[in-house]
């Protein structure tokens, strides 16, 4: 299975290579049908590449079809090269039905082309209607089977409410009810064992096997905090969307929110540290997950409302006053002197629809109030909890 690996990365990898040697006023890069050719031939001259799986290899030409006609259409990124370690894997499509096996109630297995049987640990039924299946290996050494199906959305309560989730550092995601979620993180020995486990890495020697077992072994840490973060996002977004008939939530910019500081030689930036260590935190928050999976098991009930001054504004009186939040955790206005949790006063502001600007009429930038966003929940902010 890894030499699937090596070959699946080894056949993209030759395709990224033709298509970033194509320029204005060359010739095209070779499509879909020309790469197969060009792979029959490379097979017919190289043994250790006929000694692989034509379906495997031609699988991998195939997906950079697919990768290339998104980038084109501007709904995804252009594809970018593969690295030995970082992405191990391989699909398999037009699957059969006796190539599925379930043993148990616990157990299955699954044909791969030149392998064999392969035994599997079922986390979930194995729904019907397969038609490709995906082979990873991550960075821990760990293999995974998942089998391609789009899942059913999950049906809403039908009782009309709704709920403003606010995603923060100290609290993962804060709700207009008042509930504050948190993602779990390593336990202290853990995080100790990490951090120790670092140091000797630093001090191995490059290419020494002692750095590679440690590698091995840091990455074990991460995969497990990565599993962590995975479970509670899961768990999280299907609650809300079982619970909840719309959910609100903020129209984050998180690749630009945690960009590195550091700047340039020229101008070099400020509290990079400081901002390096609060990029890490809003990464192991999940918030990217947490949305997404939201509008995946909850489509077309979810909206992004735009997050400026919901931490300013007082939910029970609409003042907005920066001098309201007193802290992180603490939110007391100036004006009716209400106060609450500043993350759940956000997550109120954001169920409500509310979206402030700052902009005058005299040209002074200052936050003037505007019509809920969405009509029919704005009346909603009386029955939540204060």
């Amino acid at each position: 299975m890894r030499e699937h690996c090596s070959h699946a990365r080894f056949v993209w990898n030759l395709a990224c290579e033709q298509q970033s040697w194509w320029r204005r006023g060359r010739d095209s890069p070779p499509g879909l049908a020309e790469q197969c050719r060009q792979l029959s031939d490379a097979r017919s001259a190289f043994a250790w590449l006929a000694a692989g799986s034509v379906i495997v290899q031609q699988q991998a030409l195939r997906d950079f079809s697919h990768a290339m006609a998104n980038f084109f259409n501007r709904t995804h990124g252009r594809p970018s090269w593969r690295k030995a370690g970082r992405h191990e894997g391989f699909r398999i499509v037009a699957v059969k039905p006796e190539h599925l096996r379930r043993h148990n109630r616990k157990a299955g297995a699954v044909w791969i082309p030149k392998v064999g049987w392969i035994r599997f640990r079922l986390s979930r039924a194995i729904p019907t209607g397969v038609k490709s299946y995906r082979v990873t290996r991550d960075r821990a050494g760990r293999w995974h089977v998942a089998f391609a199906v789009v899942p059913r959305p999950i049906p809403g309560p039908g009782t009309g409410e709704a709920v403003g989730v606010d995603r923060g550092v100290a609290a993962s995601a804060a709700l207009s009810t008042g509930k504050l979620l948190r993602v779990p993180r390593l336990s202290p020995a853990r995080q100790r064992r990490m951090r120790l486990l670092q140091r000797k890495l630093r001090r191995a020697v490059r290419g020494s096997n002692r750095r590679a077992h440690t590698r091995v072994q840091i990455a074990r840490l991460f995969a497990r905090q990565s599993d962590l973060r995975k479970d509670w996002s899961e768990k999280t977004s299907t609650s809300l969307a079982r619970e909840f008939d719309w959910i609100y939530v903020e129209n984050l910019q998180i690749k630009i929110m945690t960009r590195s500081a550091k700047g340039s030689t020229q101008k070099p930036g400020k509290n990079v540290r400081q901002k390096s260590g609060l990029n890490r935190e809003i990464l192991a928050a999940g918030w990217g997950r947490l949305v997404r999976r939201l509008e995946d098991k909850a489509p077309g009930r979810v909206q992004r409302i735009n997050p400026a001054y919901t931490s300013q504004r007082c939910s029970a009186c609409g003042h907005i006053a920066a001098e309201s939040r007193k802290s992180q955790a603490l939110f007391s206005c100036v004006a009716c002197a209400y106060t609450e949790n500043a993350d759940v006063n956000a997550a109120r502001n954001i169920a409500a629809g509310h979206a402030v600007t700052a902009r005058g009429g005299d040209g002074a930038a200052r936050p003037v109030n505007r019509e809920p966003q969405f009509p029919h929940v704005g009346e909603r902010l009386k029955s939540l909890p204060k």
